[in-house]
């Protein structure tokens, strides 16, 4: 491999493939190929639709910073939903200030509406949290969470949109 000055330099490894292969739901004893179906790979119109941060979160597993994300501090009533397909994730009612920087949320509003993958990535082991209509990545999910049930859905703002509900309870 080369150096920074051109030269080839045999201390320098080479680059290694990365690995297109995804991490087996939790569950789930073999890995699985990260081949989506048609309707769930993202598109050119979704990448010009979203902002580039919504769109490397959901997209490409990135994490927004902490403590600036658009819906940390929100306690309006509402659903909030997926940024990409607009299937309802969590209702307002299960929100929680864990103090993370992140929205979190104590359960998603149906368990079938998220998929829980293994994710040890970056040296540690997480749980991947992802929409499950159009395979978003959300965030993760810890078992620090308050009762009941421990567990804390910790999710990327730029992975949601919110929608309000009015006094009659319907969504704005």
């Amino acid at each position: 491999m080369r150096d920074t000055w051109g030269s080839l330099n045999p201390l320098t490894p080479e680059p290694r493939p990365i690995s297109v292969r995804r991490p087996p739901v939790l569950g789930s004893e073999r890995q699985q190929d990260y081949s989506l179906p048609m309707s769930k790979k993202p598109t050119d119109l979704e990448r010009q639709r979203l902002t580039a941060m919504q769109y490397a979160v959901t997209r490409e597993n990135a994490t927004e910073p902490a403590f600036t994300g658009e819906y940390v501090y929100n306690k309006d009533d509402g659903s909030y939903c997926c940024v990409c397909c607009d299937t309802v994730l969590f209702d307002a009612g299960t929100k929680y200030d864990s103090g993370s920087g992140w929205p979190s949320f104590t359960a998603p509003s149906a368990n079938e509406r998220v998929v829980l993958i293994s994710d040890n990535s970056h040296g540690m082991h997480r749980t991947e949290v992802r929409c499950t209509n159009c395979d978003a990545h959300l965030g993760h999910v810890f078992d620090d969470g308050p009762d009941p049930g421990g567990k804390r859905f910790c999710v990327n703002s730029a992975a949601l949109n919110f929608k309000a509900t009015d006094d009659n309870g319907d969504e704005s």
